[in-house]
């Protein structure tokens, strides 16, 4: 009798139990932010950035010579309104992506980092090569051959700075995790922490404002050389469609060909090392 009453209240319970467990996965998998693939992500925001020593050739007509090891520190602006400011946007140290999941777990983006790189004046440095510059020139009274000497940097024999900017126009792929669970946000659709890391390459496009040997200043955009980078971030997400998101990014900068006079003749070449922490704002969609 008993076998009897128990088999169906048995039965009834693990319909029951598999019901629920099948409406909850039917309204997880429901859930905007349960699937990425097909959506569109773009973020504005802001970085500081730190450089590491470079050795700098200038080279023209009658002079070529190295600063070994040269320094130099970013230009930050602060919390500013110019962040926001369509006419002064490029004031402050800025980054823009624009970025599409090709699936639940990759996306593929474009980019700019617009950084700013100065170089430290007014510091004593080891100088390499020659100045043989004509007797007239203002800079003539820097003529001489350089071996190892410890030089001083002026601001008169020359500044060099990519403040509008130190520009990175790069493609890049990433990999997004969802996280949330580890920290029990269980309705990802209202908050949703994620873990993503990238790679990146492309161009340096700066705005080089140089002035040697107190002669004319030079400032215009130029391509000079090309950048690689691998990146690493927390992004969270608020109502489906608003992020925050902070980024640790690190890289290595090539330019061979940075103008520094009117003169096409005139050049200067460095590499170095970059590392940049940067906070966005953003929007993910789908079209």
């Amino acid at each position: 009798m008993f076998h009897k009453m128990i088999t169906p209240i048995v039965g009834a319970l693990l319909f029951l139990l598999t019901f629920n467990a099948y409406s909850q996965d039917h309204i997880q998998t429901d859930r905007y932010t349960a699937s990425n693939k097909g959506k569109f992500f773009m973020s504005w925001g802001g970085n500081r950035a730190k450089y590491s020593n470079s050795d700098i050739t200038f080279e023209g007509n009658d002079y070529k010579f190295t600063i070994n090891n040269a320094t130099a520190h970013d230009k930050p602006k602060g919390w500013h309104i110019d962040y926001i400011n369509p006419k002064r946007l490029t004031n402050p140290q800025t980054n823009f992506k624009l970025g599409y999941f090709i699936s639940d777990h990759y996306t593929v983006s474009l980019g700019l980092d617009h950084m700013k790189y100065v170089m430290s004046s007014n510091r004593h440095r080891v100088l390499d090569g020659y100045i043989d510059l004509p007797s007239e020139h203002v800079g003539s009274i820097y003529n001489g051959v350089y071996d190892q000497e410890n030089f001083k940097v002026s601001e008169a024999f020359l500044q060099f700075e990519h403040t509008d900017g130190l520009n990175y126009i790069y493609a890049g792929i990433a990999r997004f995790d969802d996280i949330s669970s580890l920290f029990s946000l269980n309705n990802t659709d209202k908050i949703q922490l994620n873990m993503t890391e990238g790679f990146s390459a492309g161009v340096l496009y700066p705005k080089t404002n140089a002035t040697l040997f107190n002669d004319q200043r030079y400032d215009a955009f130029h391509v000079s050389g090309f950048g690689v980078s691998a990146s690493a971030g927390l992004n969270l997400t608020f109502f489906k469609h608003l992020f925050i998101q902070g980024d640790l990014k690190g890289g290595f900068i090539n330019m061979g060909d940075i103008r520094t006079t009117p003169n096409t003749s005139d050049s200067a070449s460095q590499h170095f090392f970059f590392a940049e922490s940067i906070f966005s704002i953003g929007g993910i969609f789908r079209v």
